[in-house]
């Protein structure tokens, strides 16, 4: 097993590395040339800046088995189709059984921002304390659970 993050401005790399490095899994954090990354952990991979170019890296190297941790539903769709274990930062898992409903949630949001001509969108909330905690819980529960083998 080994972990992959979809690391272009994801708040929980420090979390996935200690807790990576507690049990001793190789990590790789993707990033585009936007962005800065070094670690004492984990391999850095810095792709092109092109569109989706970390996606496709991310998912061309990942294989079954392996865990993913993008907010990006369309790559947790694509690691999941390999037999890879994916998670958003939230510490949400994706599975086979809510990719499907995830996607078309997205595509129906999409479609609503589309007509409705507002250009102003509120972003995300403020990420708490208590976020990192569900996702370091979450996480830590997703590894030991791949590891006793489900």
């Amino acid at each position: 097993m080994q972990i992959f993050v979809d690391a272009d401005a994801c708040p929980v790399v420090g979390i996935v590395e200690k807790i990576a490095e507690k049990y001793n899994i190789s990590t790789t954090l993707l990033c585009d040339t936007n962005h800065v990354l070094i670690s004492d952990y984990s391999e850095v991979i810095v792709v092109g800046a092109g569109a989706d170019a970390v996606d496709y890296k991310l998912i061309s190297i990942c294989h079954k088995g392996d865990v993913v941790v993008s907010q990006d539903y369309g790559v947790a769709a694509m690691a999941l189709g390999k037999g890879a274990y994916a998670i958003h930062q939230s510490g949400k898992w994706y599975t086979n059984e809510n990719i499907d409903q995830l996607l078309m949630e997205r595509h129906l949001n999409k479609k609503a921002r589309r007509s409705s001509h507002k250009n102003h969108l509120k972003g995300p909330r403020k990420r708490t304390e208590d976020d990192d905690i569900r996702f370091a819980q979450s996480f830590e529960k997703l590894l030991r659970m791949i590891q006793n083998g489900r």
